[in-house]
C-alpha cells in the first residue's frame, strides 16, 4: 500500500485549529509502528529525482492546499546522536558543483537561490541542525568532506518543490548510521525501530505547536 512512490492512499492530517499537515516519507522501509499510529504518508521515493517528482505529482492530486508539509525519515551523521531525531535548520545540494564556472559550491548556475535554504519554521524542543542533500549514500570517512551536521536524499528536493507551490515544509530526520561503516542493507535498518519511535515524538510535539500558530 505505501511502497508505491506516488501512492494515492495517504491522508492529510487536520489540526484542532483547521490547519492541514501532509506528511511526506521516502519510503516504506521507515515507516514502522509507531508513526503508523499517527499518519498516513505519502512515500515520494528515494533520491533527489524521485522525491521531486512524486512530492510534485503528491500535491498536485490534493483537493486541499496543506497549510504545512513534514518530511519524515532517517540519516546519516557521524557527529549527531544515533536514533535520535533531529529538525533541519537549513538544506543544500551537495551534487551541483558548478565551481570551475565560478559559482559557490552547491549553487545551481543562473537560478536565484543561495546554495543552502534556511528553512522557515523552528519547532521548539527539537534539536535544528543543518542538512545536506544528495545522491549518494555517505560512508564513514566521507563525512569529513561535508559541512553539515547530517545527510540524507531528498529534503532539498522537497523544498525546492514546496518553494514552487509556496508551502512551508518542516524536515524532521533520525540518524541511522553514521559512525559505523554500512557494508550491508541491515547496517541501515538496525536503528530503524528507534528512529521510528523518536520520529513518533518529534512528530507529535511538531503538530501540536503546529496547531497553536
Amino acid at each position: 500500500m505505501h511502497d508505491r512512490p506516488g501512492n494515492k492512499n495517504y491522508e492529510l492530517l487536520e489540526l484542532a485549529n483547521g490547519k492541514t499537515v501532509l506528511p511526506l516519507m521516502a519510503t516504506a522501509a521507515e515507516y514502522l509502528s509507531e508513526l503508523k499510529k499517527l499518519i498516513n504518508p505519502a512515500i515520494v521515493g528515494v533520491g533527489p529525482v524521485e522525491a521531486a517528482i512524486n512530492t510534485c505529482r503528491i500535491i498536485e492530486r490534493l483537493q486541499v492546499t496543506p497549510d504545512f508539509v513534514v518530511l519524515l525519515g532517517s540519516a546519516g551523521s557521524a557527529i549527531l546522536g544515533q536514533g535520535e531525531v533531529y529538525q533541519a535548520s537549513s538544506v543544500s545540494y551537495r551534487d551541483m558543483d558548478a565551481t570551475p564556472l565560478g559559482f559557490a559550491p552547491g549553487q545551481t548556475p543562473f537560478l536565484e537561490q543561495p546554495p543552502i535554504i534556511h528553512l522557515p519554521h523552528t519547532v521548539p524542543d527539537i534539536p535544528s541542525v543543518s542538512l545536506s542533500t544528495g545522491g549518494n549514500i555517505i560512508l564513514t570517512d566521507q563525512f569529513d568532506l561535508i559541512e553539515q551536521d547530517m545527510v540524507d536524499m531528498e529534503s532539498y528536493a522537497v523544498q525546492r518543490v514546496c518553494q514552487s507551490y509556496d508551502l512551508d515544509l518542516i524536515v524532521l530526520r533520525g540518524i541511522s548510521d553514521g559512525p559505523k561503516e554500512l557494508k550491508v542493507y541491515e547496517d541501515w535498518t538496525e536503528l530503524l525501530p528507534t528512529v521510528d519511535k523518536n520520529l513518533a515524538t518529534a512528530f507529535q510535539t511538531t503538530v501540536n505547536w503546529l496547531a497553536k500558530k
